[in-house]
Order: structure tokens, then C-alpha cells, then sequence
């Protein structure tokens, strides 16, 4: 449970004060940070400065100097996420307000472009699969981590998208009256939980169900919420850490229990539309026997998952889910015990070095609407990822049993990594590549800990499925395919780097 909500609070704008702390900026006057996730401008202070001038000459416009410079803007960063599409439209229309974006203004729209659909098409999608682990996990206690990813794998998305993307423009059209902003929270509150557990629901059915469920509960669910304070002003004495440890995953259970409770009177009683919450497999677990009965009379053409055992213990019997996923969809598992090459380590340096330059540039484009400019190199890749992930190959696959060991220890290598890699930049060209003075937790302004936590998750994924992913794909090319793809892709990376060279001994 720890794990799910640490990975959904980095990505997504759930629990905004978990991680207000390893990404909280230090005012410093220094705008030059650039990394894997949103720096630069603060939350606080593209609203402020964007109010201030719509409110420019009017009675309102002293407000945004005076209080809201100081208080006003340490709670909105604290009680909000950047991973927003509003708030990157409010960094874009702070750049476009305050300088003269020119052709930079493709950027800025084409940033608040995947803003979007970071949020309807991933956040929300996580959001519900949140949902669905915590559903699951109260009766099967080995549910995977990788439950919160189950929509990606059945290759279902488009329609609870959709649902999610009603849920969010109604509830802020109706967040402009205040009032009915908080009633309307609360009556759509367990959509995202209704989607978990049928995920073919219609929006209607959702709202409506959503609705029913709330009615005459509104006012207890608000005092639910408020029985959590306590622990949300003590987490704010731990910087946040009690939050990930404890606060987070104990009030989404405790919601994950509540929508259990009234979604079983609500079934029982056989209420309009209670067919739609057609999943009893959360409620009851099925015996052995029952499950090799299922399995029999299981119609082989709803699904593929008959394919292969799914009768892990204490997990949710997958292939009797109302959904089942495309054949393309069911890929063998993972092996993440296997061996690489000296070729294999080559391409997966270089390609993991290219995902990073297209990682570091979308998140750019996504939080701050702009190109990351700075590199040791002018092609498409960025070496760290490369040597960090051939760095985890090489020290850490001998771990992979421990995930908990493996991240902490991925949290170390990095940080030493991006500390020799920016010193050594800075000795190069004389500038740093980085500068995380202004952040909490800092060292030498080369590394922080926010950023070496969401390396260490990226470097999880990278261990756990991208390298073995992406190996797999490189070994089917056949061995005098993958010698000339690495020849050309090694040709290329050496001829950038003496390029890169000349150009900054001769500049």
C-alpha cells in the first residue's frame, strides 16, 4: 500500500503535500534549474504574478503583494500539485505575460497540449487503477503493485478517459460557485471507484451511481475527511514522511473500505442501476474449488488469460474480470533475471540514453512549456540515463527479489552519478548543467532529493521491465542485424561526442 500511493503521488495530483517537500523551492532568485520534473517556475508564483496583472490598478492587486507573496504562497505550493493542466497553462501565460515568447509560443501551447493529455489519458487512468488495488488488496492480500497499471494492460482507456474528463470539467465549472464546488466534490467522489470496478460503466451510470451512493452522506464523508486532519498537521512536522509512511495509504483504505460498505448495501438492495457494480469477486473470494469450476466452464473466446495460470495465491482471479484484454495485449512475463551481452549493454546504453533526452523533453514541455537547453552533448540522448541504467545492470540486478533494497539503493546511485556527471560538466564547460541551489534538501546545488527519489522510481522501471523489455526486442533482430544496429548507433554517439568536444574547446 506504501508503495501505490508513493508512485501515484509522484504521478499524479494526488496527495500534493506528500511530495510538496522534495520538490519545494527555496526563493533564490535562480530560474536556471532544469531536470526530470517540474522546476522553474512555482506553483505560487505563476498564479500570483498572472493575477496581478489581470487585477493590475485595481483594489484586489495589492492583495497578491502583500499577504499572498509570504503566506498565501507557501500554501499554495503546499496544497498543490504542478503536474496540473492548470497550473501549466498559468506558467505558460506567466511566460507570455512577462517576456516576448516569439516562436517559443508553439512550445508553451504545444506544453499545455500534453498537459492535457498527461491528465486525462495517465493521471486519471492511475487514479482508477489506485482505486482498483485498494479494492482488491482489502480481501487479497498479495495484490501486485502493478494493479494501479491493470486499464494499460486490459488496453482499456479511451472510454474511462472520457469519464474522468466529464467528472473533471463539471467539477470545475462547479468550483466557480465555491459551494456547490465542495457538495459536487463529494457526490462525485467514488467515480473513480466505480470505474475500478467496472470500467465499461457509462458516464451516466457512473455519475448517477456516484450520486446514489452519496445521498444523505455528503455530510458524513466531509466529518471522515476532517478525522484525518490530525495526522495531516502532524505529517506536516515530518517534511511530508509520515505521509508517505502511513497517512496516505491509511485514509485510502479507509475510503476504499467506506465505498466497500455502502456499495454493498446499495447492491443488496437492489437499488436502480445496481447492476452496473457487477464485480462480486471483490466481496467474495472463491475457493480453489471454485476457481478450477470457473476455470473449466470459462469461455475461451471473452478473453486470453486462460492462456496462462493465473491462480497466484491471495490475488483477484483476473481471468473471471467483466474485462478481458486484447491477445495482443497478454505478453509473457517479465524475465528480469536475464543475462546480457556486450551488445545488449552497448544498445541499452545508447537507448535508454535517447528515452532520457525524450523523457527530460516532454516533461519540459509539459511543466514549463519550454525546450531543456542545456547538455554535454547536441544529439538526441542524455549519457546519465545511459550510465546510470548499465550502472543498475551491472550492480543491482542481483537484487531484484528486494525491490525496497533496490529503489533505496538506486536513490544512492543516482545521486552519486548525477553529482560526478554535473561536476564533470561544469568542469568541461565551465556552467552547470543543473542548479538545485534553490531546493530543499540540496547538495552543492548538483543534486536534491526530490529528483534522485523519481530517478530511483525511473531506474525501478528500468531494471524491472524496460531493459528486459527492449533486450528481448533487440535479440529478435538476429546477430548480424544487432551488430550493425549497434556499430551505427555507437558510430553516432562517438562522432557526437567529438563534435560536442571541438565545439565547446574551440568556442
Amino acid at each position: 500500500m506504501i508503495s501505490v500511493c508513493f508512485l501515484i503521488a509522484l504521478f499524479t495530483t494526488s496527495y500534493s503535500v506528500s511530495t510538496t517537500f522534495l520538490f519545494l523551492q527555496i526563493p533564490s532568485g535562480s530560474q536556471n534549474a532544469h531536470a526530470f520534473l517540474p522546476l522553474g517556475i512555482p506553483n505560487s508564483e505563476a498564479l500570483i504574478d498572472t493575477a496581478s496583472r489581470f487585477l493590475s490598478g485595481t483594489s484586489l492587486a495589492s492583495l497578491f503583494t502583500g499577504v499572498w507573496e509570504n503566506a498565501g504562497a507557501v500554501l499554495i505550493d503546499l496544497f498543490s500539485a504542478k503536474l496540473s493542466v492548470f497550473f501549466t497553462s498559468l506558467r505558460a501565460a506567466s511566460i507570455v505575460l512577462t517576456e516576448d515568447p516569439g516562436p517559443a509560443v508553439v512550445f508553451l501551447i504545444t506544453g499545455v497540449i500534453l498537459a492535457v493529455i498527461y491528465q486525462f489519458f495517465i493521471s486519471n487512468i492511475l487514479l482508477i487503477g489506485e482505486k482498483r488495488f485498494f479494492l482488491e488488496n482489502r480481501n487479497y492480500r498479495q495484490t501486485p503493485v502493478s494493479k494501479i497499471f491493470c486499464l494499460f494492460k486490459l488496453s482499456y482507456v479511451r472510454h474511462p478517459a472520457w469519464v474522468m474528463f466529464c467528472r473533471s470539467l463539471f467539477q470545475s465549472l462547479w468550483n466557480l460557485t465555491v459551494i456547490g464546488g465542495i457538495v459536487k466534490h463529494y457526490e462525485y467522489i467514488f467515480i473513480p471507484y466505480i470505474l475500478a470496478e467496472n470500467p465499461k460503466a457509462s458516464r451516466k451510470d457512473a455519475f448517477f451511481l456516484s450520486k446514489q451512493l452519496m445521498c444523505h452522506n455528503k455530510w458524513k464523508f466531509f466529518l471522515f475527511d476532517l478525522s484525518f486532519l490530525g495526522w495531516q498537521l502532524l505529517s506536516l512536522c515530518t517534511f511530508g514522511v509520515l505521509n508517505f509512511l502511513f497517512v496516505n495509504p491509511y485514509i485510502t483504505a479507509s475510503r476504499a473500505e467506506l465505498y466497500a460498505s455502502l456499495r454493498r448495501n446499495y447492491v443488496l438492495s437492489r437499488s436502480p442501476r445496481y447492476e452496473v457494480l457487477n464485480d462480486s469477486y471483490l466481496e467474495h473470494v472463491p475457493s480453489e474449488d471454485e476457481l478450477l469450476i470457473s476455470k473449466a466452464l470459462y469461455d475461451d473466446s471473452q478473453g486470453p488469460y486462460t492462456k496462462i495460470s493465473y491462480f497466484a495465491p491471495e490475488q483477484y482471479p483476473v481471468f473471471l474480470f467483466s474485462i478481458q484484454p486484447p491477445l495482443r495485449a497478454v505478453k509473457t512475463p517479465v524475465n528480469v533475471n536475464r543475462k546480457y551481452d556486450v551488445l545488449s549493454y552497448l544498445f541499452l546504453f545508447i537507448t535508454f540514453s535517447a528515452f532520457g533526452w525524450l523523457l527530460e523533453t516532454g516533461m519540459q514541455l509539459v511543466t514549463e512549456g519550454t525546450l531543456t537547453a542545456d547538455s554535454l552533448l547536441s544529439g538526441p540522448w542524455r549519457p546519465i540515463y545511459g550510465i546510470y541504467g548499465t550502472l543498475i545492470l551491472l550492480l543491482l540486478k542481483r537484487l531484484n527479489k528486494k525491490p525496497v533494497l533496490v529503489f533505496v539503493l538506486n536513490t544512492v546511485l543516482y545521486s552519486i552519478v548525477e553529482y560526478l556527471y554535473s561536476a564533470a560538466y561544469e568542469a568541461l564547460t565551465a556552467a552547470r548543467i543543473n542548479d538545485y541551489s534553490n531546493f530543499l534538501l540540496n547538495l552543492n546545488g548538483r543534486i536534491y532529493l526530490g529528483g534522485a527519489v523519481l530517478y530511483a522510481v525511473l531506474g525501478c522501471a528500468f531494471l524491472y521491465y524496460l531493459a528486459p523489455r527492449w533486450t528481448d526486442f533487440y535479440m529478435k533482430l538476429g546477430h548480424t542485424r544487432r551488430t550493425a544496429l549497434c556499430f551505427f548507433l555507437c558510430l553516432l554517439f562517438v562522432c557526437d561526442i567529438i563534435v560536442s568536444f571541438l565545439s565547446v574547446h574551440f568556442s
